[in-house]
């Protein structure tokens, strides 16, 4: 099985609106021309949060549209800090977005809720991690990929870091007892990221818009282009992943910008 990752879309309410003066609606579209011209054939495309820059819906609506233009494979989403989560779970029927436990094969791809209305840091309610619990108990004899907005460890950015996953110790004693899940994967940091975590491998995705620079104390813009992760899933429980990046585009990018 293939699966697609994309994240932290920033689409305004307005097709024109920009991100640090990046057309966010235009990255997308490049972003999804390169997932067409790459990825001739997939089976499912994630989006792990801030489809929007603030939470609207025409925002959403937008966002399904535009990846209804190039692919007809299942789309699934959770909410980011910039989200509003119910509108998105109120848009979801309506827009054919799937549900939370999405099976790919042999594996399983669970999508949780680390968004805190008001905030900007991640949180995993105890109902997200009893949803989890409850996931892994009932399926020992699936490889498993829990997505979330947060990084639930650092990435090395001391600016952005302050906004893991407050609860990420209880999330962590939850996954470790269960080797059925072979990766966790993640938004937010505007980067690719790669550690491990005992047996896990822990993978964050760069944005389909502006990317911030890593192992920075402050807020700092990268000049690296927008892109996607894909994995490739195997029945045995192995996998590869690599992130793809837009290439021969040029974008007005305010680079010495202090936050956003």
């Amino acid at each position: 099985m293939r699966l697609i990752q994309i994240t932290d879309c920033h689409l305004g309410p307005q097709h024109s609106e920009t991100l640090l003066g990046l057309n966010t609606d235009q990255s997308l579209e490049d972003v999804l021309e390169l997932i067409q011209k790459a990825e001739p054939c997939f089976d499912h495309i994630l989006c792990t949060g801030d489809v929007a820059s603030a939470g609207h819906v025409d925002c959403y609506q937008r966002f399904a549209e535009s990846i209804r233009r190039y692919f007809p494979q299942p789309l699934s989403w959770l909410p980011g800090n910039h989200d509003s989560a119910d509108i998105m779970a109120s848009l979801q029927d309506a827009l054919g977005i799937e549900g939370r436990l999405i099976h790919l094969g042999e594996w399983l791809l669970v999508l949780l809720d680390s968004s805190v209305p008001g905030h900007v840091y991640g949180q995993l309610a105890a109902s997200e991690l009893d949803f989890l619990a409850h996931v892994l108990a009932a399926n020992p004899d699936k490889h498993i990929i829990v997505s979330l907005h947060h990084q639930p460890v650092p990435v090395g950015s001391v600016w952005i870091d302050q906004y893991i996953v407050r609860n990420a110790d209880a999330f962590f004693q939850l996954v470790d007892s269960y080797p059925q899940v072979k990766m966790v994967v993640w938004g937010h940091v505007h980067q690719e990221f790669q550690a491990q975590h005992n047996n896990l491998t822990l993978l964050a995705t760069p944005s389909t818009c502006v990317q911030f620079k890593p192992l920075c104390d402050d807020f700092t813009v990268d000049t690296q282009m927008p892109g996607y992760r894909w994995f490739e899933l195997n029945d045995d429980g192995s996998f590869a992943t690599g992130v793809a990046r837009v290439t021969n585009k040029q974008y007005v990018i305010d680079y010495k910008s202090a936050g956003y």
